[in-house]
């Protein structure tokens, strides 16, 4: 089950270029290329003749020949010549989906294209600041259903035993967590005083000696969350800290695109802020990360395995409490949509 009335991450920028690509998202196949605008153009990866995908064909300026008896489709999916016809069979149309390119990704509407509206694409705060530096972002596919990766990213306490080498320090296995619920989603949050850096961040932050941490966990409808670290000297951190030159936030974004009910492509990127110009450091963040995340897939492929297959019910603990609680409210917003559809 998936909320369609929402952007997806279809790709990374650099990824779509003047050629046909196929994607599946949300069960549906896709095709994607760059149009001569330079544009990015989305459609129904499917001839309506006999379903050969059209992603076999081959691009002939901004349209895409079908590659079993030439049918051509233009940009808005409608056939602009049949070359085997008198004329162009009016049932002869594919869709096409909305698409904008922002932020090094390509989003997709999957939803009524009556209602994309690109002011809903996440928000990348201080993207164009110069004093900030972002990753040019990564990817990679999962064998697991994309809310196993949502429980995982409002669940700040795995970390503890899934990254000990990186991002696990004192206090993250069982300080208590604050739960709080907005429009988009839900924020879980906390801060942890007077520990040493986490591994991952020790080189990283601008000041010597012990650090008062703070735990962003933002998850918003469907699948997109958003996890800030802030890291301060011990003693200056709090709910009433003042962000200063020792300051160091580190912010990740991450996007989930649901494959289908058993595979996720997960697309992230992280912004900090601090040596913009250090293209070294940025390499060394960018490999940590994909590591970490790495560590993250082997154990969300066995966790949705292992549910799959269980022979009794799993249990739920206190730490699952955010998670479930975003699950029933994704449950609602998918049954609204579900109920309101043609």
């Amino acid at each position: 089950m998936y909320l369609r009335n929402s952007w997806y991450v279809a790709a990374l920028s650099s990824d779509i270029e003047a050629k046909l690509t196929a994607l599946r998202i949300l069960d549906e196949n896709i095709v994607l290329y760059r149009a001569e605008s330079g544009d990015p153009v989305a459609l129904e990866d499917s001839c309506p003749h006999r379903r050969l995908p059209l992603s076999k064909g081959r691009l002939l300026n901004d349209n895409i020949e079908c590659g079993y008896h030439g049918l051509q489709f233009d940009r808005s999916g409608q056939c602009v010549a049949a070359p085997t016809q008198d004329r162009i069979p009016t049932a002869a149309v594919v869709r096409s989906y909305p698409v904008v390119d922002r932020c090094g990704l390509v989003w997709i509407w999957m939803g009524d294209a009556d209602l994309a509206d690109d002011n809903l694409i996440v928000n990348i705060e201080n993207y164009d600041n110069p004093d900030w530096k972002i990753t040019t972002g990564d990817a990679l596919t999962l064998a697991c259903n994309y809310q196993y990766i949502m429980d995982n990213l409002l669940d700040p306490a795995h970390v503890a035993w899934v990254h000990r080498a990186s991002f696990a320090a004192p206090g993250t296995d069982n300080t208590p967590l604050e739960i709080t619920e907005t429009d988009d989603g839900l924020i879980v949050h906390r801060w942890i005083y007077g520990n040493k850096p986490p591994p991952f961040y020790a080189p990283l932050v601008q000041f010597e000696g012990d650090c008062d941490r703070y735990q962003y966990y933002e998850a918003q409808y469907p699948c997109t969350a958003i996890n800030k670290g802030v890291y301060v000297p011990a003693g200056k951190g709090g709910p009433d800290f003042k962000i200063d030159g020792l300051t160091y936030v580190m912010i990740s974004y991450h996007f989930m695109t649901p494959i289908d009910a058993n595979n996720t492509r997960y697309h992230w990127l992280q912004h900090r802020n601090t040596d913009p110009d250090n293209e070294e450091l940025t390499a060394s963040i960018a490999s940590g990360a994909r590591a970490a995340f790495l560590e993250d897939r082997d154990v969300l492929e066995a966790v949705h395995t292992g549910i799959a297959n269980e022979t009794t019910r799993h249990l739920n603990l206190g730490l699952d409490a955010a998670s479930l609680q975003f699950r029933r409210n994704l449950d609602k917003l998918i049954s609204q949509e579900s109920d309101n559809s043609p």
